[in-house]
């Protein structure tokens, strides 16, 4: 390798991005080529990104196996970055077997780290869990530690676990000064403002105010009845009931923990859960049907009680109950966290990240920006959908698949 490349090797590695092009901005030899996609990821120009890592690749031809790998793996970043998920999957196994096979264990263990942000992104939280118990950070440079540490980080938000991610975290400043790349050390400082910015609303006796991942962490291992809006589950200390399946009996619950100690009119429920203007007598029928359905359901941790005007919630002496709220009651929410993370996304990836069909987030993208929320760039396949960070709020629980394999 000659000292030109070497140079802006180093200039990439320490975050420099125009020292490297300065080097080889006019060659079109492989390696020129590869060091310019990469320093134009860096640049944010990732159309230009691609283009340069795949004609890279090309030059280096079927000779150099270890060379088109790490191509592949540069290749994969981008579309991760440009939040084409599908590209940043494909081949991206079976570069990480090449550069296994040639004792490549820094770029070995970047390509699984690329794998694993995938699977946290897209709400997959215990396969990334597994992978990054399994990912031996010893192989890793600073750089790459410190993402591997933001991702402990998100995992541990996703678990509402607020203590677990503020060590990540720390340990994540640690890596970036270690690396000494200006982004990378913005990018940590942002991920650790996210455990001071309020992450839901609690809902309890008439008073709804926003609480940090703190606190939502403290409540859950207390006494209190806690309906999490979130998840759609009502805890009450390892007790848990889940009816996100179920959102009537959900509603009924929410409506009248949103009231407790006091209790709501059966007219005011019926418009909650049936949506009904005015309530007859068959919604008043198919409401005795779902309150019977709701007690049988949370006998566990409550009982629901009749009273002249409607129903109420009663729990032991002592026990208080309150609503755990999403900080944005939106019913696009989870679309609107997604894009709010600065990126342009394209309707398929989204659809991938929310696990729903690409038709369905169409119409959402759609309705959102008739409101003015979300923007649109492009046309045809290359359109792109970005919108604004949501002010004064960490999107933790609004992100999408929360749970689902846990």
């Amino acid at each position: 390798m000659d000292s030109l490349i070497t140079a802006a090797g180093r200039a990439l590695a320490a975050g420099d991005p125009f020292g490297a092009l300065n080097r080889v901005a006019l060659r079109n030899d492989a390696p020129a080529l590869a060091i310019r996609g990469i320093a134009m990821a860096q640049l944010g120009d990732l159309a230009r990104a691609r283009t340069l890592v795949r004609a890279a690749a090309r030059a280096f031809g079927p000779k150099e196996p270890l060379a088109r790998a790490r191509c592949r793996v540069a290749e994969a970043e981008i579309a991760f970055a440009a939040r084409d998920l599908a590209a940043s999957a494909s081949g991206l196994e079976a570069a990480w077997q090449i550069l296994e096979a040639h004792d490549d264990r820094a770029n070995a263990g970047h390509a699984r780290l690329l794998d694993i942000r995938r699977r946290l992104l897209i709400g997959e939280v215990d396969a990334a869990e597994r992978a990054l118990d399994a990912l031996d950070a010893g192989d890793l440079s600073p750089a790459s530690r410190t993402i591997a540490a933001l991702v402990r980080g998100g995992l541990a938000m996703r678990r509402l676990d607020a203590g677990a991610a503020r060590i990540a975290f720390t340990e994540a400043a640690a890596a970036a000064r270690q690396a000494r790349i200006p982004t990378l050390i913005a990018e940590v400082d942002a991920a650790g403002r996210l455990l001071v910015t309020p992450a839901a609303r609690l809902i309890s006796q008439g008073k709804d105010r926003p609480i940090l991942l703190d606190e939502v962490d403290t409540l859950r291992r207390t006494a209190v009845l806690l309906v999490d809006a979130c998840r759609s589950v009502a805890r009450q200390g390892e007790a848990e009931i889940a009816l996100a399946r179920r959102p009537v009996l959900f509603t009924l619950l929410r409506a009248m923990a949103e009231a407790w100690p006091l209790d709501v009119p059966r007219d005011a429920l019926i418009t909650r859960a049936f949506r009904g203007k005015q309530a007859d007598e068959s919604h008043r029928a198919r409401l005795r049907v779902e309150i019977g359905r709701l007690r049988a359901v949370i006998r566990p941790v409550a009982e629901v009680r009749s009273t002249r005007r409607g129903f109420t919630l009663a729990v032991p002496d002592g026990t208080e109950v309150a609503v755990l709220a999403h900080p944005i009651e939106e019913p696009q929410a989870a679309v609107l966290a997604l894009l709010s993370d600065g990126e342009q996304w394209s309707s398929g990836a989204l659809a991938v990240a929310l696990g729903s069909s690409q038709r369905t987030v169409q119409r959402a993208l759609d309705g959102l920006c008739t409101s003015g929320k979300v923007e649109a760039f492009g046309r045809g396949r290359a359109r792109r959908w970005m919108a604004a960070p949501l002010p004064g709020f960490t999107t933790t629980l609004l992100l999408p698949a929360l749970m689902q394999d846990g």
